[in-house]
């Protein structure tokens, strides 16, 4: 009887609750070492580049496939704010999820191995610092006292130790630091892997980055609570046609950091790791980057001092809030801050109108791609 129990695979966390979301062009090989953890989940692949491309995926998986035809036929003339050839194309699966949580990863992301040689479970990991509260209003040294084994220091408000809900659970990675172009171009061995690099930068932590503190958000190893903050993850107007790339995921990050400190909620950062294993090519980045390293000069001081309404009480609300005043305030600095701007009150719109009780019923209507 207890051979019986034993060999009962325990149902996956948030089974029915999270969907995982992947750009990519080529095909998904990436997904067998990830079979253990993901096989329960399910998928939605949103193909980049050329739609008349068949992107293979291996047997197995429960998916939904979108490509840009697919976006073009769902959203119509709204389609514009999404991006073409980049990966921030795949903030089009935040918005036609059905599920209240999402899991983005790139195809170039594998299993990862914590110091004693066990594979991380990245997935589980996110889950649980989503599950678990926050504290933006006052840093813990201990890091994440709701973690196993930690708990409040000394000193830590009583009336605080409830935390906040947490909106974001930021992952990092070993091998491929994610560096910009320059940094890329002065350091082109450099590698967070004991194969390269005795001292293994594997840091067993989680915090709660602080109320008021910007952060570089990286979104090949990302979990979030969608219904929470799933509007403002719009990944920006990059790639094709755009005179910037490689900004979309920090971009994302600004704009969900100043609305989850309005509203009160936590975004984490820390484990879990996973497997970054292909460094792009910096001099390709440093053509995508180029304008993004000058403007981000005037924009993080943006976002920092930047304060929204108490009258913005949504998601929404806010988010149009800041549309606003990146056209009032960045547009100045370049007119493309004036084109974004408009694209994120396209994206709102695109999203009310996906997430309204007849575009529930559109997205019941799945693409191509069932695989059981």
């Amino acid at each position: 009887m207890a051979q019986l129990y034993s060999s009962v695979k325990p149902t996956p966390m948030l089974k029915d609750e999270l969907d995982i979301v992947i750009p990519t062009i080529r095909n998904l090989d990436f997904l067998e070492m990830w079979r253990p953890i993901f096989e329960d989940y399910h998928l939605i692949i949103v193909q980049d580049g050329d739609p008349s491309k068949d992107i293979k995926i291996p047997e197995g998986f429960d998916y939904e496939l979108y490509n840009r035809d697919d976006i073009n036929r769902i959203l119509g003339p709204k389609a514009s704010c999404i991006s073409f050839k980049d990966s921030a194309c795949r903030c089009f699966g935040y918005m036609v999820s059905k599920k209240k949580y999402i899991y983005t990863i790139d195809d170039d992301c594998f299993v990862a191995k914590d110091p004693s040689g066990k594979e991380i479970n990245a997935l589980e990991q996110h889950i649980k610092n989503l599950l678990s509260p926050s504290t933006p209003h006052f840093f813990n040294t201990l890091y994440d006292p709701f973690r196993d084994g930690a708990d409040f220091v000394r000193g830590y408000p009583f009336s605080m130790r409830e935390g906040a809900i947490t909106a974001v659970s930021h992952g990092l990675w070993l091998n491929i630091p994610d560096y910009d172009a320059p940094t890329q171009l002065v350091k082109p061995l450099e590698r967070n892997s004991r194969k390269f690099d005795l001292s293994l930068r594997y840091v067993d932590a989680v915090m709660t980055i602080p109320k008021g503190t910007l952060f570089p958000m990286c979104g090949m190893n990302l979990a979030f609570d969608r219904e929470l903050i799933g509007p403002a993850m719009y990944f920006g107007l990059m790639g094709d046609g755009q005179p910037i790339g490689r900004y979309d995921d920090m971009w994302a990050g600004w704009c969900v950091k100043v609305i989850c400190d309005h509203m009160g909620w936590g975004v984490k950062t820390g484990l879990p790791y996973i497997w970054h294993s292909k460094a792009s090519n910096p001099f390709v980045n440093l053509k995508k980057e180029y304008n993004g390293i000058f403007w981000q000069e005037e924009a993080i001081p943006f976002f920092q001092t930047v304060t929204l309404p108490k009258e913005c009480t949504s998601v929404q609300q806010c988010y149009l809030e800041l549309a606003k005043l990146v056209k009032e305030k960045l547009g100045k600095v370049d007119p493309y801050f004036i084109k974004l701007a408009a694209g994120m009150v396209t994206w709102i719109e695109a999203w009310e109108e996906l997430n309204s009780p007849e575009g529930t019923e559109a997205k019941a209507k799945a693409p191509k791609g069932k695989n059981d």
